[in-house]
């Protein structure tokens, strides 16, 4: 059977998987345009009509789900493609209108080991029980990093991995562990349902696609506190900001037990963000919050500005700051400088890491120099440390490989002329 795109928006997601774009945009009156390592490139020089979106959604979506969208004005939902991978579609209605946002999911799950993540990633995942919280924002490679870290156990242990998500994303198959995944809408009604009826599934690990209100947030915390380990991604910058999103779902009256009941659950809060590298791909900067016994005692205080002080002094192996991770990419020349100033929490603080670091190495150098100048032996200093490039490819790497200002045409799927998606120039 030909895996040959039938559609024209079939031929949109075939160019977007050929092209390794992280996303495509369809809006009326605006040219359909995709996404590429953070880059907006439009597919043609034509706006679509205002019923563009629309009838272009028509060729993928099944007629119940495009009755849901014209309803309620939004549509989340997968799209699976046989032999390309699964797309997460996003659908609206606006002034009247329809757009789109579609999100282009490898099919393969990419070992955590290819990812440029902290180590630490490999051990926090194969604990028993605990909750680990991926925070980020949209695109910033939460549910690649999650998928990775659930695969690393499903490789290293047996068990039984239970994911609930809106949708399913990454699909996984059973190694050491048997994984069931539920997508709300099709095989539970609703996420609340869903996790009522988790525990009854007898997971040894559950994941949670996205925490979005104080319901989920509980109920992550119960599993946590019930022997589980639970993992489940935020919408937040960093930990700080996570710790204050939480504390948010709760009113006042409420607070001080959720803290206690935070502080003996959390395992740890893993922030990242994807920063443009010197050679034009991306690769991921990563804060890692881990709960030791002073973290602890601070979140139950809820003094957050006390946990982000002790992330910077703590010598716990693993954890680490925005800052450290931003330093240790600019000194190995994956990022400049002003990259990595961009997207620090703390521009300051990362400035005085990079200037103390430079003064360790020239102090490093003369050093080196001098042993020389005594003795002729092999130091450790001789050894070059082999850094690899990122395989963090998921959400739009790899260079475009197109003339931007001729659409598409260079495509292996021809050009892509359609009244309902308008002429390329």
């Amino acid at each position: 059977m030909s895996n040959a795109p039938a559609s024209m928006m079939e031929r949109i997601l075939h160019l977007m998987a050929e092209k390794k774009a992280s996303d495509v945009y369809l809006s009326p009156r605006a040219p359909a345009t995709i996404k590429i390592n953070g880059e907006y490139l439009p597919i043609n020089s034509q706006p679509l009509p205002v019923d563009g979106p629309m009838n272009l959604l028509l060729d993928i979506v099944p007629p119940n789900r495009i009755e849901e969208l014209k309803e309620t004005g939004e549509l989340n939902t997968a799209i699976p493609l046989h032999g390309v991978g699964n797309f997460r579609l996003s659908a609206m209605r606006q002034r009247g209108m329809y757009s789109a946002v579609i999100r282009f999911i490898s099919p393969d799950i990419p070992p955590l080991h290819t990812l440029n993540l902290p180590d630490v990633l490999r051990t926090l995942v194969l604990e028993k029980r605990g909750l680990i919280l991926m925070v980020g924002a949209t695109g910033a490679g939460k549910s690649t990093t999650l998928a990775a870290m659930l695969d690393h156990r499903n490789e290293n242990m047996t068990g039984h991995i239970l994911t609930i998500e809106d949708p399913l994303e990454y699909m996984f198959t059973n190694k050491k562990s048997i994984v069931n995944q539920r997508e709300v809408g099709s095989d539970t009604a609703s996420l609340q349902i869903g996790l009522k009826n988790a525990l009854r599934q007898a997971p040894d690990v559950i994941m949670i696609g996205e925490i979005r209100d104080r319901e989920t947030m509980s109920a992550s915390i119960a599993y946590a506190q019930s022997g589980h380990l639970c993992l489940a991604t935020l919408h937040a910058n960093n930990s700080y900001h996570a710790l204050n999103r939480i504390l948010s779902f709760y009113p006042v009256e409420v607070r001080p037990t959720l803290l206690g009941d935070l502080a003996s659950a959390l395992k740890s809060i893993v922030s990242q963000r994807l920063i443009r590298t010197v050679d034009g791909l991306r690769t991921p900067a990563v804060e890692v919050m881990l709960n030791t016994k002073l973290v602890a005692d601070l979140i139950e205080k809820g003094d957050f500005t006390g946990v982000k002080e002790a992330m910077e002094n703590s010598m716990a192996e693993g954890s680490q700051t925005f800052e450290a991770d931003l330093a240790r990419l600019i000194n190995e020349g994956r990022i400049d400088r002003k990259e990595g100033l961009a997207y620090a929490d703390s521009p300051t603080n990362l400035l005085w890491r990079l200037q103390n670091d430079t003064s360790r190495h020239i102090a490093a150098q003369q050093a080196h120099i001098h042993e020389d100048a005594i003795a002729d032996e092999p130091s450790f200093t001789d050894i070059t440390l082999d850094v690899h490039n990122s395989a963090f490819r998921t959400t739009g790497f790899g260079s475009s490989g197109f003339d931007r200002t001729t659409g598409f045409g260079s495509s292996h799927l021809g050009p892509l002329d359609d009244p309902k998606l308008g002429k390329q120039s």
